[in-house]
């Protein structure tokens, strides 16, 4: 067990140190208007442009570059933005959007395990019949449909059907039911779609069947055999699930004005903040990474017939 943690944490640091220096690398072929303030380039001359990147380092060879970011990287020093929101650290720009995001995600979450689960068993409980096929032309829609035609839908009709807000508001509650809707959507399918196709395979066993010729009631066996059993396999995605809505969408919250790290990916990339990019571009591989792992053990700890050994 400790050996099988020891190995995983090593190549998750790796992988993310991987995504990161690709990351850095490639952000230094891009222009460097990406690195001067929205004043600097309109009102100083090409010398003045050049001073300023020599004074913070940016003509320096990359690797130099990469080396001092990471030195800073672990005294807490995150950067500062230059374009989006001119000298202001960073870190107090995560500190601020983190829990927006955040606040939305564990939402949605909860939204969308609960209606994923329920449309799932419902799906089993009426399989072949008009549970089951509901469910599969919603799946179906999801899945098939590109996103940003029935989330755009979402947003101007159903917001005018309900009287809804069509943009986030921090003022007024009822703004927030259409993006937590939002979010949950590719969640409910997600779950709904694993969640009977586990069932109807733990259905189809041969515990199951010998549990009926004992005379359990299908309730029973439902409750104590199948769903506990079909439950297991999609525990692994929890963790990397809750650390996913952490880091936001971007494109709902950039289509509901949400002010969270997704919205704030979205304006860095399109205002060529470089700064920005990087450090919110290895705070997604990190959760990624984590997430993924965490799922591994969790797996482990919920199902006694998987072992962290060497031998599997």
């Amino acid at each position: 067990m400790g050996k099988y943690i020891l190995k995983r944490t090593l190549n998750s640091i790796l992988t993310v140190m991987i995504v990161f220096v690709a990351v850095f690398m490639l952000l230094r072929l891009m222009p460097l208007s990406g690195y001067f303030p929205p004043e600097m380039i309109k009102e100083t001359d090409e010398a003045t442009r050049m001073t300023y990147l020599r004074n913070q380092g940016l003509l320096d060879h990359p690797i130099v570059q990469l080396g001092r970011f990471v030195k800073n990287l672990f005294q807490g020093d995150l950067g500062r933005s230059l374009t989006v929101y001119p000298k202001v650290p960073i870190s107090t720009l995560l500190a601020e959007k983190i829990p927006v995001t955040a606040a939305f995600g564990l939402a949605s979450m909860i939204l969308g395990i609960v209606l994923g689960l329920s449309l799932g068993m419902l799906m089993v409980r009426f399989k072949d019949r008009w549970g089951d096929h509901l469910g599969t032309g919603y799946i179906l829609m999801v899945r098939a449909i590109p996103s940003l035609i029935y989330l755009f839908f979402i947003q101007v009709w159903v917001s005018l059907w309900l009287n809804l807000p069509m943009v986030f508001d921090k003022d007024i509650p009822s703004s927030w039911i259409l993006p937590v809707i939002c979010l949950s959507l590719g969640s409910i399918a997600w779950y709904a779609l694993w969640l009977r196709r586990f069932m109807v395979d733990e259905e189809n066993k041969d515990y199951v069947k010998f549990a009926m010729v004992k005379g359990f009631s299908k309730k029973e066996v439902w409750k104590r055999h199948i769903f506990k059993n079909a439950i297991i396999p999609l525990v692994i995605y929890l963790p990397s699930d809750l650390l996913f809505i952490i880091s936001g969408s971007l494109v709902i919250e950039t289509l509901y004005v949400i002010p969270g790290t997704g919205g704030l990916l979205t304006t860095a990339i399109e205002k060529q903040d470089n700064n920005l990019v990087q450090v919110i571009v290895l705070m997604y591989a990190v959760l990624s990474v984590l997430g993924v792992f965490l799922g591994d053990l969790l797996i482990a700890a919920v199902d006694p017939r998987i072992t962290l050994t060497e031998d599997n």
